[in-house]
């Protein structure tokens, strides 16, 4: 069963390294035969947090903040690739993050964490694991975790060396599982409605 799945990604750098990470999210589950989108933070250019989506008038949201919006709600799941900023969670991600509340809700979300270093960005997917959850995601036990990220994947987001094998070889339980979820989401929707 194909699935809607928007790919998360925040990074601000001039020199991203994560990207890659998200590509090869967006690749791997492609080929599974999901419908996939990345979201670039950087890209979409929300500004700094003044006002939520829920906040502005009907029809008055800013073009970019609308559009994400409308995407958001007519997903069926969710993936964060989430860099590692001192122990914490990357502002841009966040700040998109942020703008959207109730357009979240009552669907799965699953977190891939990166860093240039051995921990693999582990201290940021932990932070995120409770920011989703607050705002009404469901997070999945499975994750992925790349680091050092310059030794797991190329320029492309292709697999290199042990590392690239490595996570090669935990991609498919981390499918499967964000699978279950959505397909057990999406069923229980068209039985009762979420409470609220």
């Amino acid at each position: 069963m194909a699935h809607q799945i928007l790919v998360f990604y925040g990074s601000y750098r001039s020199d991203r390294m994560g990207i890659r990470l998200a590509n090869f999210i967006v690749a791997g589950l492609g080929a599974r035969g999901d419908t996939v989108e990345l979201v670039d933070a950087k890209a979409v250019g929300l500004p700094m947090l003044d006002r939520m989506y829920k906040e502005y008038p009907p029809g008055s949201a800013p073009a970019a903040m609308e559009a994400l919006a409308s995407k958001i709600r007519g997903a069926d799941a969710f993936i964060f690739v989430v860099g590692e900023y001192n122990w914490g969670v990357q502002p841009g991600l966040k700040n998109l993050t942020d703008h959207f509340l109730e357009e979240w809700f009552w669907r799965p979300a699953a977190i891939a964490s990166y860093s240039g270093g051995r921990l693999s960005g582990t201290r940021s997917s932990f932070a995120w694991h409770n920011i989703l959850c607050e705002m009404g995601m469901v997070v999945i036990s499975s994750d992925l975790a790349v680091g050092p990220i310059a030794q797991t994947l190329d320029a492309n987001g292709a697999p290199t060396g042990p590392a690239g094998k490595a996570l090669e070889n935990a991609f498919p339980r981390f499918a499967d599982d964000l699978a279950w979820w959505t397909e057990a989401a999406k069923l229980q929707r068209t039985r009762r409605l979420p409470p609220y």
